[in-house]
């Protein structure tokens, strides 16, 4: 299984990527929507949980790095774990290095994982949340079809305050 196009190419998370991620997972800036940013130690074991093997029965995130293909550059990262196994839904979640924002690249691995989501998991649905202030993920979503569902009233805790969040959905496209 490759996950390419011409400029990127997911590769499912080894051991060598663990200081990238604990570069994107500690920052406060890139952390600001998501949750507080995690401790070294936490850092460490949320990102053990998403090395391989992944299995479809699994709950565990299948996380890929975004990478590059031309010169290896680690640009974020893209999950996906199975949340409803029966009625085969699977939520997707992205973080992109602060230096790539903007740049497509969020929006190329997000189809990326789409076709793998719908023809190589035969998925029926993704879902993905984002704070309702977090417009940079908002517009992607929405670029790459996502539909938003519902604003889900103080769902996520940062910094001790309640924030709100949009849940979005994605249908398996029908032929």
């Amino acid at each position: 299984m490759q996950l390419a196009d011409e400029r990127i190419e997911l590769l499912p998370f080894k051991d060598s990527d663990f200081e990238f991620f604990l570069e994107i997972i500690t920052c406060p800036q890139l952390m600001e929507h998501v949750y507080d940013p995690l401790t070294c130690d936490e850092a460490k074991f949320s990102f053990e949980d998403r090395l391989p093997p992944w299995k479809f029965e699994s709950d565990k995130w299948r996380s890929f790095s975004i990478t590059e293909i031309i010169n290896g550059e680690k640009l974020g990262y893209i999950s996906l774990r199975i949340v409803n196994h029966e009625a085969k839904i699977a939520e997707v979640g992205f973080m992109i290095k602060a230096s790539t924002q903007g740049k497509g690249v969020g929006s190329k691995a997000l189809k990326l994982i789409k076709q793998y989501a719908f023809d190589t998991l035969m998925l029926n649905k993704l879902v993905a949340f984002c704070s309702v202030n977090n417009s940079g993920s908002i517009n992607l979503l929405e670029k790459e079809d996502f539909f938003r569902e519902s604003c889900l009233k103080q769902n996520t805790l940062i910094n001790n305050q309640y924030r709100d969040d949009y849940a979005y959905g994605l249908c398996k496209p029908v032929l």
